[in-house]
């Protein structure tokens, strides 16, 4: 009995981390109003907008919803909207920033088979999920 728990213990040691598949790249966002530049900073991974491709006429160029008032005049492109995210084994997590209403949310980040990342942004156990396609 001993000898089956140390083997069994050799072969747990032996199997390798489960990684999560890298999401590095640029995705358009579902909505089609812009790209995302996903990439690596620093120990994590983070996206920013790299490019606005669906302007709201009148809308503002400025972070100008965020509670931080010395985030507000930040400008909307280059902002990061993905933050802090970290290799969760069969997926990413992190946070994500929606500069529309001011809010960032707890997100988990997968790739799809296609190469387009599932995107969730949650509160609580609830989630909202879009899928953003890879530009290239």
């Amino acid at each position: 009995m001993r000898l089956r728990a140390l083997a069994l213990v050799a072969v747990l040691a032996a199997t390798p981390a489960l990684a999560a598949t890298p999401i590095a790249g640029r995705y358009l966002t579902e909505d089609g109003a812009g790209v995302i530049e996903v990439a690596r900073c620093g120990d994590k991974v983070c996206g920013r907008l790299v490019r606005i491709i669906k302007a709201t006429p009148g809308a503002p160029t400025t972070d100008v919803n965020n509670s931080d008032p010395a985030l507000r005049s930040r400008p909307i492109l280059g902002m990061p909207i993905l933050s802090g995210f970290a290799d969760a084994g069969s997926d990413w997590r992190g946070r994500i920033y929606d500069p529309r209403n001011g809010k960032s949310y707890k997100s988990i980040v997968s790739k799809n088979a296609d190469g387009s990342l599932k995107v969730q942004g949650c509160i609580a156990i609830f989630c909202q999920t879009q899928v953003w396609k890879p530009v290239r």
